[in-house]
């Protein structure tokens, strides 16, 4: 029986962990908190997992929410009229709603992760409460076949180089502000489904709103993207979750005032429902060298991370963690050396690489092209559920999104169908 050691308790490291587990291998999970820790504490995230993503979930049946989290049939794009928030309300230049081939779900990671935490132990992995230091890594790696960092903050990230080549931002490029909230009335033009919300406000950021499932049943997530410096980050010196949640509130009546009009009554879900950091999106080198020579490899947001105005964090996880599992299971009993890992890691980048160009893509002024392409989409219902169903398969974006030639054929043969 292999042993393996996963270092890591988010989205790819417990799939991972639980998948290898049922594949009769003997698994070490170490996280820096028990489970009540992660369930009782703050969020740790926003979270829409579109369908292939949960198909990895229910591929190893640890898809334990999926009857209680909303299902998510739509994912909608509405633009602020440029100019229109200085002085006076907003109008939408753009706003029109894309229907989803499969239904999204987002279950809050603390209820997720503690359950499939839980569920870890109860099925006899070998769980270690435990924040591990690379001088940890460096005594276990000795006692393990194979070693998977899957914690993508701290210490541990820093033995994987930065991939300057796949990185072209070195500093954050958003401002993040997150707020779990009960109350949110629904969209007056679409209030059949529960739909992804993006609503973009040129030169400032973007607002995102999106059914969920938290530890006090069904919510909604507010969540401010804003350019550095500009008017959204505004969030640093917050602590107290109340003036998180009313600034939020007050920036969305000035800036998004469509929303605004249905979170009149809401209230934070708990205590830790508020967020806020920055980030800059950042591709490393997959493998990492511990002091005493062993080597480690990087898993998920550790060697990919995407800043996450495209919602592919989790999506980009379970993906991880179904490709990493796959080549695991194919290396039967050979050696997990270097080229191994390497290998490893370029299969994951196959789909990663799609992810982390449109992500990146999006971060930047939309150029003239994908503005008539966004506008295009409120009138033609092919593009919007097209654009829509990226999400999921962002891999397709090569085919309209990119190069303004592919763009204005996709238009012509939709308007032309």
């Amino acid at each position: 029986m292999r042993k393996i050691l996963v270092v890591g308790a988010g989205q790819s490291g417990l799939q991972l962990a639980l998948g290898l587990q049922s594949n009769g291998y003997e698994v070490t999970l170490m996280s820096n908190r028990t489970a009540d820790e992660i369930r009782s504490g703050r969020v740790m995230s926003t979270q829409c997992m579109f369908d292939t993503a949960l198909q990895h979930e229910r591929d190893l049946q640890l898809n334990f929410w999926e009857s209680q989290a909303p299902r998510i049939e739509g994912l909608g794009v509405s633009v602020a009229a440029p100019g229109s928030h200085d002085p006076g309300p907003t109008q939408r230049a753009i706003d029109w709603v894309g229907r989803l081939n499969g239904y999204a779900q987002s279950v809050d990671q603390r209820v997720k992760m503690a359950g499939w935490m839980e569920t870890f132990a109860q099925r006899g992995g070998q769980l270690v409460i435990h924040g591990a230091a690379v001088g940890d890594l460096d005594y276990f790696s000795r006692a393990y076949d194979l070693v998977l960092v899957a914690a993508g903050k701290g210490e541990l990230v820093s033995m994987f180089a930065r991939d300057p080549e796949r990185s072209p931002y070195s500093e954050p490029q958003r401002a993040l502000a997150v707020s779990y909230v009960h109350g949110l009335g629904p969209r007056p033009e679409h209030p059949d489904f529960d739909a992804v919300r993006c609503n973009v406000v040129p030169g400032v950021g973007e607002l995102f709103v999106m059914p969920t499932l938290t530890t006090s049943g069904r919510a909604d997530i507010l969540f401010w993207e804003g350019i550095p410096g500009g008017p959204l980050d505004a969030f640093g010196g917050v602590k107290d979750p109340a003036e998180h949640l009313s600034l939020t509130l007050e920036l969305m009546e000035k800036f998004t005032p469509w929303e605004y009009a249905r979170a009149t009554k809401v209230e934070l879900t708990d205590a830790g429902g508020t967020l806020a950091g920055r980030y800059a999106p950042t591709v490393r080198t997959p493998v990492g060298r511990l002091p005493g020579g062993g080597l480690v490899l990087g898993v998920a947001d550790v060697v990919v991370a995407n800043d996450p105005i495209t919602g592919q964090g989790s999506n980009s996880a379970a993906k991880c963690a179904a490709a990493y599992l796959g080549s695991i299971l194919e290396r039967e009993d050979k050696p997990f050396d270097e080229e191994w890992m390497r290998a490893t890691f370029d299969r994951y980048w196959a789909t990663a690489q799609h992810v982390t160009k449109w992500t990146n893509a999006m971060l930047a002024p939309p150029p003239e092209h994908v503005l008539n392409l966004l506008g295009a989409a409120g009138g033609l219902q092919p593009v919007a559920d097209r654009f829509a169903n990226g999400f999921d398969d962002p891999a397709d974006f090569e085919n309209f999104f990119y190069e303004p030639e592919r763009t204005q054929a996709y238009l012509a043969s939709v308007a032309g169908a």
